[in-house]
């Protein structure tokens, strides 16, 4: 069974949600990797590297308009892999109760956008059965 489409507001909401939800991932990399207690090299590798690498592999995975198109399991194969890392950086820094947020937060922002998507493909394959 197919739940139906979000309505526009709302979806709308949850996209912009999604957006400021993967920023924050990346931040919080980028702040794991500097305040790491390693040399300062490390820290730039860590710094620079670890978001650079979620930011790769969103954008060539997980983005609307990624650069391959994928099936769903692996698209959340890559969003697991980022928030997990970035929740796994904030308890690093010292912030369970952000790290709480942060996977809730995904997990229940994910969840709806892949339930809307589905909702908006059916519809649409639907609309193109009845022409």
């Amino acid at each position: 069974m197919t739940l139906p489409a979000l309505p526009r507001p709302l979806h709308l909401v949850n996209e912009a949600l999604a957006f400021l939800l993967e920023l924050t991932a990346i931040a919080v990399l980028a702040w794991w990797g500097f305040a790491t207690d390693h040399g300062l090299l490390l820290r730039l590798l860590l710094g620079l590297g670890a978001p650079i690498a979620a930011m790769t592999l969103w954008g060539l995975f997980a983005a609307p308009k990624a650069r391959f198109q994928v099936g769903i399991p692996l698209v959340l194969l890559v969003k697991a892999a980022v928030f997990g890392a970035a929740v796994l950086a904030c308890l690093a820094l010292g912030g369970p109760a952000a790290a709480l947020a942060l996977a809730v937060s995904a997990a229940a922002n994910t969840a709806l956008a892949t339930a809307d998507r589905d909702a908006l493909i059916t519809a649409t394959r639907a609309a193109r059965a009845q022409h």
